[in-house]
């Protein structure tokens, strides 16, 4: 049996299992314990869990053990699909969550507070807001960082689909995320930061590169150059056509993973697309491309900045950057 150090503390049986008490209060688990629990459950597999915390499987199934011990009830669900919780383990996990949260604050602050600055920035961005947006936004937190009389945050930059920047969110591989799709994530925290403007990208040589609009039927009538499933500017565009005309463009001619690629075919009269005003301004200042307005109505897309947690788990110099991004507006 666990005893507290000092006289006053005392240990009891509760529930029919074993816990520390002190001063009336169960001894907590330590963080190392809980994010080894938040980490199985949410990758739903133990050695997923240790190759993410750059530790063993075995080492993350100890942690959950002595954590089962430490709370006298199963958390965990084990089989050969992986882990799962049980409804203990469920709350457990909620609780988990917030006291992670708390201590990812608390670093943040007190590397604030030394006026130095913390551990790298992971931020992914989709790749209209990396090429076009994001690097104002990272000069402007540089700048504010250094007339503040504190180090400059190191950032580290990965740019991917709107799909792939949420999952790596999801994960912990990215402290930070911004996307362009029109469907928000379940399970994170969410700012919106702007808006952008989509427009049709033809090549100079189209019948409709002359026309002061085309409609959205109009679009979703021919096949179109497009990114790939995932992509926020493709998302924008579908849901755009299923929400305003009830039904589904046609397929693509061709799926490229780039914008610059996407730009190239337009450019070369592969088929329009659909692209944001932002993507295709140098090309059409260059007459390698013409821009068509969407009409009646401008079809938009929200920017947006994803993170793990709530509002209030957004500190330091991401909460910096968002704001940051949030002043600008989006639309260039």
């Amino acid at each position: 049996m666990c005893r507290s150090p000092g006289a006053a503390g005392t240990a009891q049986i509760v529930g029919g299992s074993k816990h520390c008490l002190y001063h009336g209060r169960v001894h907590s688990p330590d963080l190392a314990a809980l994010r080894c629990f938040e980490a199985a459950l949410r990758t739903g597999s133990i050695s997923a869990a240790g190759r993410e915390l750059g530790v063993t499987q075995q080492a993350v199934s100890a942690r959950l053990r002595g954590l089962e011990r430490l709370v006298g009830v199963s958390l965990v669900q084990r089989s050969p699909a992986g882990v799962t919780a049980t409804p203990a383990g469920d709350a457990v996990l909620a609780w988990a969550r917030e006291v992670l949260s708390a201590a990812a604050r608390l670093d943040e602050g007190i590397a604030s507070l030394a006026g130095g600055a913390s551990r790298t920035l992971t931020v992914g961005a989709s790749q209209t807001i990396a090429a076009h947006l994001l690097p104002t936004w990272l000069i402007e937190l540089r700048g504010a960082q250094l007339a503040a009389g504190r180090s400059a945050t190191s950032v580290a930059l990965r740019t991917a689909n709107s799909a792939d920047t949420v999952a790596a969110v999801r994960t912990g591989e990215l402290d930070l995320g911004f996307i362009e799709t029109p469907t928000l994530p379940h399970g994170l925290g969410v700012a919106q930061i702007g808006v952008d403007r989509m427009v049709l990208a033809v090549s100079p040589a189209h019948a409709w590169a002359a026309r002061d609009g085309v409609t959205l039927a109009e679009i979703a009538a021919i096949q179109l150059v497009t990114r790939e499933a995932g992509s926020g500017t493709r998302e924008a565009f579908e849901t755009a056509v299923a929400r305003q005309l009830g039904g589904e463009p046609l397929a693509p001619v061709l799926e490229l993973g780039t914008e610059a690629a996407v730009r190239s075919a337009v450019a070369k009269g592969v088929a329009p697309a659909v692209l944001s005003e932002l993507s295709v301004r140098d090309d059409a200042r260059l007459g390698r491309i013409a821009v068509v307005p969407i009409d009646p109505a401008p079809l938009e897309r929200p920017l947006t900045a994803v993170w793990r947690g709530s509002r209030r788990d957004l500190a330091g110099a991401r909460r910096e950057l968002v704001a940051i991004a949030a002043r600008s507006g989006g639309l260039g």
